[in-house]
Formats: structure tokens, C-alpha cells, sequence
């Protein structure tokens, strides 16, 4: 289905940028996983924008779980939830609604539906459909924590600057991740951090925006997850992270760099410790032939700048076929990439629970 998800687990999501509400549905949870309003709505709150570098719509996310959930655990049926609109400022885009914004799905949706999109703050293409990625992430997030399965991501590169890479050991990786919990601009070094957000502001100050690439890792997931060729570990997650709008890559341990090793290199090493097998490098993201090692999952994540910018572009009117130029106002990001952090993690976390559930079985998560 197109705006669903997964096969033991499934996710739906539905709504516009500009509409009354838009809403999440979980379909297959077993029944017996409690449900905590308060991380929903802490995972909420670090999608949400709060400073100079980020849009001025400031939407508060009130969400509503109106099925799904009895007690605080969930019941066995579909969990949905529901968030508002309540900031959404429509009159700005009434005059650029036959305007195709460059790097904007707005001439795509104009051919795929005829004009009958909801054109709005991007419609359903938004960025802003990611509340609903999130609200639906965090029920699982916590489920997976109880396994001993941490899903975090820090900004890796953003706007020319760099921060490190995580460690390749599991010990010092969790303390890692244990250290970027409800980090708004999660780094791992401040200095980086602050090195980033001169960029996005200098972006900001010139009417531009930039992008950057987050890198996220798991611990904890066991090995043996996973199908070879088309239902693959990497298959999987891919598929989930491409949905979040602005990703425009993904890479699994070192990804590219891989392409300019030799086998020497390339490969990981194995070794046994206390009775497990591990590999003493990580270059391949703890998965192989599609399946989990029982290494940490290491993903790259790459998202482009923000299109929304206030430069003049050059673009046209697809309704009466003319070239023009448009200049953007409203309320718009310069970067987005601290935001999409958390919706990574979330979709990371959905389709980890759909191949779990896949491979143990849906009471394993409350197990």
C-alpha cells in the first residue's frame, strides 16, 4: 500500500502539512506493551523547532491515542494517534500554488494527480508528516529498549563541518548513545556542534540553507535478522529511511568508502569474546548477505538542504506554461538535518520491530 509500511508490523501514515490533523496507525503489536504519553511526547518535542535554526511554525503536537491502548498497554488491535494542525499559515502559498518551488515535489504531485493536491505547505509530501513517523516510533522505541536495543543518531556532517564517528566498541558506543538522549542538536563533540551551527546560521543570513548526513547506530540486535536478496536487513531500513522527505541517501557502515578499499580492508575480522562472535572492525554495519552479525547497525543517512530558501530562483508556472522567478517567504528551516534525527531513529525503530517480530514472532517483544 503507498503509505504503509511493513509486514508483521505495519505503519500507516496519513496527512497534509496544512490539513486539521494528521495521524499515525500501528498494526500488529501484540498486546501487553505499555505505551508511556510522556516519551511520546519528548520524542515529539526533538522533531519540533525551538530556535533560530529552524522555521518560526511552531506547532505544539498535542497527539491523541484514540484506539489501540487500554490501561497504558496496548490491547492487541490498531494503535492509532492523532496530531492537530494548529500553526499552519495557508494564505502564503495561494499565490505560488501553479509555481513549481525548485527541489519541492510540487510539479511531481502536479502531473501524479492533476491539480487536485493538496498544494498547501507541501501537502503530504511535508516534512511535517514526520510528527506522525515520530508519535508512531516512540511507542516502539521503549519496547525495543526492554530488549536491550538502543537506536540513536548524531549529526556526522552538516554545512561543511564534521563531527566523529562513533566508537567501534559496544561498550563505549552505548555510553555514546546514552549521551545523545534528548539532545535537540545531538553531537558527540560540543565543538563540532557549535562549528555547525555557525554554518546553518552564516546559510541562514545569505537566504540559503544546507544539508548534512546523520549517523546512526543500534545496539543489540542479535544476530541472524534478516532475509537474503529482497527482504534484507539493509532492504528494510532503507525503505523506511527514504520515506522521511530531504533523504536523498543511505549507506550502511562505510558505505561508499567501501568502493575505494581493498578486500584487506574491507573485510571484518572475526574473533571470539566471552563465548560471542564478534568482528574486530565494523566496516560493513554488522550485516551480512542481508542478515544481522550481532554487530552494531551503523547507517549513514544523507539529507539535502532545506529547498526552501530566499534567494530568487528561476522556475515555472506549470499551469500556464511560463518561465519565471520566485522568491520564497514564510517561515522555513535552513537546515533541517537536527530535526530529522529523531525521524530517523523512529523509522529505524519501525522496521527493526517488523523484521524482529518477523524472525521471533510478536510476542517476543513483550516476552
Amino acid at each position: 500500500m503507498k503509505n504503509t509500511m511493513g509486514t508483521a508490523l505495519s505503519v500507516t501514515i496519513f496527512g497534509e502539512s496544512h490539513g486539521p490533523m494528521l495521524g499515525a496507525v500501528l498494526d500488529g503489536l501484540p498486546a501487553g506493551i505499555p505505551v508511556d504519553g510522556d516519551v511520546i511526547a519528548a520524542q515529539l518535542a526533538l522533531r519540533r523547532p525551538t530556535d533560530e535554526l529552524s522555521t518560526f511554525r511552531r506547532e505544539e503536537d498535542p497527539f491523541e491515542i484514540v484506539s489501540g491502548v487500554c490501561r497504558g498497554f496496548t490491547c492487541g488491535t490498531p494503535l492509532c494517534i492523532l496530531i492537530p494542525n494548529r500553526a499552519q499559515s495557508s494564505e502564503e502559498y495561494e499565490a505560488i500554488k501553479t509555481l513549481a518551488r525548485p527541489g519541492h515535489a510540487d510539479y511531481a504531485a502536479q502531473m501524479k494527480y492533476g491539480g487536485f493536491q493538496d498544494a498547501r505547505g507541501g501537502g503530504h509530501f511535508s516534512g511535517r508528516i514526520t510528527a506522525a513517523l515520530v508519535a508512531a516510533g516512540a511507542v516502539v522505541l521503549p519496547a525495543l529498549r526492554r530488549k536491550n536495543i538502543v537506536i540513536r543518531s548524531h549529526i556526522l556532517r552538516c554545512g561543511g563541518e564534521s563531527d566523529r564517528r562513533f566508537s567501534l566498541r559496544e561498550e563505549e558506543l552505548r555510553a555514546e548513545l546514552a549521551s545523545l538522549e534528548n539532545m535537540a542538536f545531538p553531537v558527540l563533540s560540543r565543538e563540532a556542534g557549535e562549528r555547525m551551527k555557525r554554518a546553518i546560521l552564516a546559510a541562514k543570513e545569505a537566504g540559503d540553507s544546507v544539508g548534512g548526513v546523520l549517523e546512526t547506530a543500534v545496539c543489540g540486535v542479535p544476530a541472524g535478522v534478516g532475509e537474503p536478496w529482497f527482504d534484507g536487513t539493509e532492504n528494510v531500513l532503507a525503505r523506511a529511511l527514504y520515506a522521511i522527505p530531504a533523504v536523498k541517501g543511505v549507506a550502511f557502515g562505510d558505505g561508499f568508502s567501501l568502493a575505494d578499499m581493498r578486500g584487506s580492508q574491507a573485510n571484518d575480522p572475526y574473533y571470539m569474546e566471552d563465548g560471542r562472535v564478534r568482528t574486530a572492525s565494523n566496516h560493513n554495519g554488522g550485516i551480512n548477505g542481508g542478515v544481522t552479525n550481532g554487530m552494531p547497525l551503523v547507517i549513514q543517512t544523507a539529507i539535502k538542504p532545506t529547498p526552501s530558501i530566499g534567494q530568487p530562483q528561476k522556475t515555472v508556472d506549470f499551469v500556464r506554461g511560463e518561465d519565471t522567478t520566485l522568491t520564497l517567504r514564510g517561515r522555513h528551516d535552513p537546515c533541517i538535518v537536527h530535526r530529522a534525527a529523531v525521524a530517523v531513529d523512529s523509522a529505524a525503530a519501525l522496521a527493526l520491530c517488523d523484521l524482529l517480530m518477523g524472525r521471533f514472532g510478536a510476542g517476543w517483544l513483550t516476552e
